[in-house]
């Protein structure tokens, strides 16, 4: 298998997805490429998936090469941090408030961390984007086209890798770097099995699944994240070089501070790798 591989429709379990008003509308901030001269290139996948290693991998070797990068990741933001923190530790965030929580982090950030280094002609890199609400909203019952509207406003990156994995491989990285899985990380508060290993599958089962319909439906680039690190590094270089061959930088400094506020561009760092 190559690490770029063809998405299929993954069955699961009848209990593993809510039912749901039907296939939904793309949402109106994906009509048009956004027209800002940097570059937005973001991440996908499960957790356990390895996609964090890769985008950081990515970030180095653009570095390396002299791009001016920024990199920011889900569920960052101040405003909305200590809350959810809170909700997770008191197990309190309903579907709709988890879903809300997260859609205020992101427009947070979409608008202090991601726009304005893309006008600065910068190459943002996104851990996880709109996709994630996409495939986890809908996992845990919310309707698939009101969550599409309610980020109606985000802009189309211009590449995005999804990395599949199955749940077991998920799994068995999760387990090997840690003692358990997170409450909600394992869809405990949906109330699938009172087994958090079990839950855990049942949940990502859904969330797969919603995964391979957002692949279709925006047409993210599908890499086998089963195959070596290296080997899935060297496709993601390929397939960003092909993307970059028209951006045209106004500074190749490395790093930068991101205008109008926001954040130092952090250094490269690697960690270790999801095997």
């Amino acid at each position: 298998m190559t690490p770029a591989a063809d998405a299929k429709e993954t069955k699961s379990e009848k209990d593993a997805k809510p039912e749901t008003s039907g296939a939904p509308a793309v949402a109106p901030g994906y009509g048009q490429p956004h027209q800002y001269p940097g570059r937005l290139v973001i991440v996908e996948g499960i957790d356990g998936s390895g996609k964090s290693t890769q985008l950081q991998l990515l970030q180095r070797w653009l570095v390396s090469q002299g791009h001016t990068v920024f990199f920011t990741e889900w569920n960052s933001s101040k405003l909305v941090k200590e809350t959810t923190k809170l909700g997770k530790r008191n197990r309190t965030l309903t579907p709709l408030t988890f879903s809300l929580i997260h859609a205020t982090d992101f427009a947070d950030r979409l608008f202090y961390n991601i726009i304005p280094p893309l006008k600065a002609g910068m190459i943002v890199l996104a851990d996880r984007y709109v996709y994630t609400a996409f495939a986890r909203d809908v996992a845990r019952g919310c309707d698939p086209a009101w969550v599409r509207k309610l980020y109606g406003f985000a802009i189309r990156p211009d590449l995005a890798f999804y990395f599949k994995v199955p749940v077991d491989v998920s799994l068995g990285r999760i387990l090997s770097g840690r003692a358990s899985i997170k409450y909600y990380e394992a869809g405990m508060d949906l109330k699938l099995s009172a087994d958090p290993v079990e839950s855990f599958s049942k949940f990502q089962a859904r969330i797969l699944e919603e995964y391979d319909r957002v692949v279709q439906e925006f047409d993210l680039t599908v890499m086998d994240a089963t195959a070596d690190i290296d080997e899935q590094q060297e496709v993601v270089r390929d397939v960003a070089s092909t993307m970059l061959a028209s951006y045209q930088p106004r500074g190749r400094h490395g790093q930068a501070k991101v205008p109008g506020g926001g954040d130092s561009v952090p250094p490269a760092r690697v960690v270790e790798p999801q095997r």
